[in-house]
C-alpha cells in the first residue's frame, strides 16, 4: 500500500520539506548565538548572505507544505476504496490509530508555516532584519512539529492494508454517539448557523475598522483565528446537512468529493487562508513601533487583513449559496 503513487508523493514531499527545515533551523540556532547586525566582521558577513539564501529556498517549501495539507486529504479520499466499510477519508483515517492525528499535526504545522512565511516577508521589508531571531526562533520549533509530522505519516501509511475493515464516515459522525465529533454534529443547526454568520460577521466588521483606521488589530486577530475553528464546527452540524441534503449526514470530509462539485475545497481553502492572515495580523503588532519596518508594516498589515477579510467572504457566500440552492429545508 505504500508504493501507491500518491502515498509516494506526499511521503516524499514531507520528507524533503523535513530535511530543508531541519538544515535551517541548524542554521537558525548559528544566527540566534552570532548574529549582530551592527558587526562587519566576515562572520557577520557570510550570515547575512547565506540567511537570504535558507530565508528564500525555506519559503518555497513552506508553501509547500501548507499544499500538502489538501494533498493529503485527497490521497486519503482517493484510496478510501480499497478499503470495506468506508465511504470517504474519513475511513481511510481510521484505519489505524495515526490517521487523525496525522491529519491533525499536518494542519498545525500548515498554520505554523503559514506564520513563518508572514514574519519572514515583514522581516525582509526592514534593511536590518529586525525579525530574524523572532522567525528562526519560530523555525526552531517547526522543525520538530514537522519530524513527528513524518514519523506519524509513515506509521499511517506504513499499517494501510486492504483487508481491514473500518468505519464509515456515518459512525464517526453520528449526532446519537457519544464522542466529540458526535456532539458537535448533534448541534442543533440554526442556532449553530447563527453563531457562525455571527463570528463572520464580527470578523469582517473588525476587518473593515482595521483597514480602514488601523485599529483593533489584536481583536481582529483574534476573531479570525476563532471564526475558522466556529466554521469547521458550522460545517460538520450545519451546512453539511445543506450540502448532502440530508439531515442524519454529517461528514466534513465528503463535501471534498466531485458529486458535491469539490466544495469542500473551497471551503477550506478559505478558513486557512483567513485564519493565518488574520493571525498574521495580530503577531505583527507588536513589531509596528521598530525603526526599520514602521513605514512598511502597517501597509502590509492592511493587505494581510485585506485578503484575510477575502476569504471570509468567500467562505460566507458559499455557505449561503449552499444553504439557497439546497432542496433541504427544516
Amino acid at each position: 500500500m505504500i508504493l501507491h503513487p500518491a502515498i509516494l508523493s506526499v511521503l516524499a514531499g514531507s520528507i524533503l520539506i523535513g530535511v530543508m527545515v531541519l538544515y535551517a533551523a541548524l542554521y537558525g540556532v548559528r544566527i540566534l548565538w552570532q548574529w549582530d547586525i551592527k558587526s562587519g566582521s566576515e562572520r557577520q558577513l557570510l550570515l547575512e548572505r547565506r540567511t537570504y539564501f535558507v530565508a528564500t529556498i525555506v519559503n518555497y517549501f513552506l508553501v509547500i507544505q501548507i499544499a500538502s495539507l489538501f494533498l493529503l486529504i485527497y490521497t486519503a479520499d482517493a484510496i478510501h476504496t480499497l478499503f470495506a466499510g468506508t465511504m470517504c477519508a474519513v475511513g481511510t483515517f481510521d484505519v489505524n490509530r495515526f490517521g487523525f492525528p496525522a491529519v491533525l499535526i499536518k494542519l498545525v504545522t500548515s498554520i505554523l508555516a503559514g506564520l513563518w512565511l508572514i514574519l519572514n516577508h515583514a522581516d525582509n521589508k526592514g534593511s536590518d532584519y529586525p525579525l530574524i531571531r523572532i522567525k528562526y526562533g519560530l523555525l526552531i520549533f517547526i522543525a520538530p512539529c514537522i519530524v513527528a509530522e513524518n514519523i506519524v505519516l509513515w506509521n499511517f501509511f506504513s499499517g494501510l492494508h486492504p483487508d481491514i475493515i473500518t468505519s464509515c464516515c456515518g459512525s464517526l459522525f453520528s449526532p446519537g454517539g457519544k464522542s466529540v465529533t458526535s456532539e458537535i454534529a448533534g448541534a442543533p443547526v440554526i442556532p449553530a448557523l447563527t453563531v457562525f454568520f455571527s463570528a463572520l460577521a464580527l470578523t469582517l466588521g473588525s476587518g473593515v475598522v482595521f483597514i480602514l483606521r488601523s485599529a483593533g488589530g489584536i481583536l481582529f486577530s483574534i476573531a479570525s483565528f476563532s471564526t475558522g475553528a466556529i466554521s469547521v464546527g458550522a460545517i460538520i452540524s450545519a451546512l453539511s446537512v445543506y450540502i448532502y441534503e440530508l439531515p442524519s449526514h454529517h461528514c466534513p470530509f465528503c463535501i471534498l468529493q466531485p458529486e458535491y462539485h469539490c466544495i469542500g475545497y473551497l471551503l477550506y481553502g478559505a478558513i486557512l487562508v483567513g485564519s493565518i492572515c488574520g493571525a498574521g495580523v495580530g503577531i505583527l503588532m507588536p513589531f509596528r513601533k521598530t525603526p526599520s519596518i514602521k513605514n512598511t508594516l502597517p501597509a502590509f498589515q492592511s493587505r494581510l487583513a485585506m485578503v484575510s477579510c477575502a476569504a471570509f467572504f468567500v467562505l460566507a457566500v458559499t455557505a449561503i449559496m449552499a444553504i439557497v440552492n439546497s432542496s433541504y429545508h427544516l
